[in-house]
């Protein structure tokens, strides 16, 4: 008998060690899930976006996507107007309403714009916007 009161015993340790090592896998699962990125550049790009600076750009240009990288997750606080309609030739009504020729284009509140790739520290100038 006192062999059997051993393994029942041993056993009601191992069901005790899986389930908290399960429980803690729970919680460590829980309160362990990634922080989202906040965007190294969100005060620059909202301060464009205050300064009612546009980009207008199109899915297959290059240089519009090299942009988009330089604001890494901060790009979603940029206004942008997508010029390009897939399976079409012709541009967004919006992006022929404003006279857009080349992507990416920049447009400023004051009217002036900038066509192609600008520095980050060339919209910092224009606008006066901190970078960080």
């Amino acid at each position: 008998m006192k062999h059997a009161h051993k393994n029942f015993f041993t056993w009601k340790i191992y069901v005790f060690a899986v389930a908290v090592a399960v429980a803690g896998g729970i919680l460590a699962w829980t309160y362990a899930k990634p922080v989202p990125e906040t965007g190294m550049y969100n005060a620059f790009a909202l301060c464009l976006a205050e300064k009612q600076v546009v980009m207008y750009g199109a899915y297959w240009c290059p240089h519009c996507q090299n942009q988009k990288k330089a604001f890494g997750s901060s790009f979603e606080h940029i206004p942008y107007v997508e010029c390009a309609i897939r399976g079409q030739r012709e541009q967004a009504r919006a992006c022929t309403d404003a006279g857009i020729k080349g992507f990416p284009t920049w447009v400023f509140a004051d009217g002036s714009r900038i066509e192609g790739e600008m520095s980050l520290k060339a919209l910092n100038e224009k606008t006066e916007c901190l970078l960080p």
